[in-house]
């Protein structure tokens, strides 16, 4: 079993999606020990955003999506065949989100030390304008677990390594999950209010390929296990960058439960949240130079039913929600045949129908598209 993250689901599956991730795509060589693209060099009228990478530059992005419940087109000029439109300045609500950023920036200059106290969610929480007057319906019990600073965890919470020892027994048990060295997954995915069919190649150690079968051509996002890229019908292929990097090679671990402990050295229990109407156990996964994780375990089956992952920017963190459902047996491994992705402006799923384990797969599926798609930086503007 392994997770399916947004990039594997979705890719850039049009406008929307298109300024969330694009510019994540884009980048150097990986494995090369060379400064990763900055945001100004990749894309064109970029002002105040300067001298960060390009993924943060677009986590920035999702960012201002979830901190003001608007999708690209509300600030952006663009459709699907002129990338280039994305950087106009048409829209007076981008020239504002730039005055804002100089303010926000100056508020936690000059007050805070430069520390990232204040962002942009700290006022509009998910609405165009500012939020000034509480609101009565959401006023905080006294009892409730916001207003108790001493707080204690319950004492009969399993700890981190009961956890992930009760996950990898309720998927099948160290030994299968080891035995699997392929896997093939077809089914069907959802958007645009469409669904389109989908393949997912995935080979150990940690090579990685979706196929969409769009109506204007094939859509492909490949990990190789040292770089990525994604290829659009009509569009040059895009090369993953910073933090899709860390994505795709989690993805493409067939083995990652049995990596969970040397992948995140910090490993915390917390507080049991809800999922989907259930209890779940909630760990927290800690990894010096990158953003924590969450995984959430089902209390009755401790099977993984969600994972919230995170992407650094100038203007907060990113968030990723990756829930997983419908588990079934193949090959005396329990698989999610449902998954669904939530990041801020946008939500999509995937239905598995047909999953093969330890099927040979050629490796054309994982190869570099040839010359005349070679993957470039992307022209798609920003702020």
């Amino acid at each position: 079993m392994k997770l399916v993250s947004r990039r594997t689901i979705l890719g850039a599956t049009g406008a929307a999606a298109i300024c969330l991730l694009a510019a994540r795509l884009a980048g150097g060589q990986a494995g090369l020990a060379q400064k990763p693209q900055l945001a100004e060099e990749v894309f064109k009228n970029v002002q105040v955003l300067k001298g960060i990478p390009v993924d943060e530059f677009m986590s920035t992005m999702g960012v201002f999506s979830a901190a003001l419940g608007m999708s690209c087109e509300d600030c952006h000029a663009a459709n699907d065949s002129k990338w280039e439109n994305y950087a106009l300045d048409t829209s007076a609500r981008k020239r504002t989100a730039r005055r804002m950023i100089l303010m926000m920036s100056a508020i936690n200059k000059d007050n805070f030390g430069g520390r990232q106290m204040v962002t942009c969610y700290s006022c509009h929480r998910g609405a165009r304008n500012p939020i000034a007057i509480p609101r009565v319906d959401v006023e905080i019990p006294p009892n409730s677990p916001a207003n108790s600073e001493t707080q204690k965890l319950p004492i009969n919470l399993p700890t981190a390594s009961q956890l992930l020892d009760n996950y990898i027994s309720a998927l099948g048990g160290t030994s299968a999950i080891e035995k699997i060295v392929s896997s093939v997954q077809q089914g069907t995915t959802y958007f645009r209010g469409q669904s389109v069919r989908a393949e997912i190649f995935t080979q150990a150690p940690d090579k990685q390929a979706l196929v969409r079968h769009l109506a204007e051509g094939d859509s492909r996002t490949v990990f190789d296990g040292q770089t990525g890229w994604f290829v659009m019908p009509g569009h040059p292929a895009r090369e993953m960058h910073g933090v899709d990097m860390e994505a795709a090679r989690m993805d493409a671990d067939l083995q990652f439960p049995l990596h969970i402990r040397q992948l995140y050295p910090e490993l915390r229990v917390e507080y049991p949240e809800i999922v989907d109407g259930r209890e779940a156990y909630v760990l927290f996964g800690i990894r010096k130079g990158q953003p924590p994780v969450k995984f959430y375990f089902d209390e009755q089956s401790s099977l993984l039913v969600r994972v919230v992952r995170y992407a650094e920017s100038p203007l907060g963190l990113d968030p990723e929600e990756i829930d997983y459902a419908d588990y079934r047996a193949v090959g005396g491994l329990q698989t999610p045949f449902r998954v669904t992705v939530a990041k801020p402006g946008s939500t999509s799923s995937i239905r598995i129908e047909n999953v093969q384990l330890n099927v040979p797969i050629n490796g054309a599926k994982f190869a570099k598209p040839p010359s005349d798609h070679a993957p470039v930086a992307s022209a798609a503007p920003q702020r």
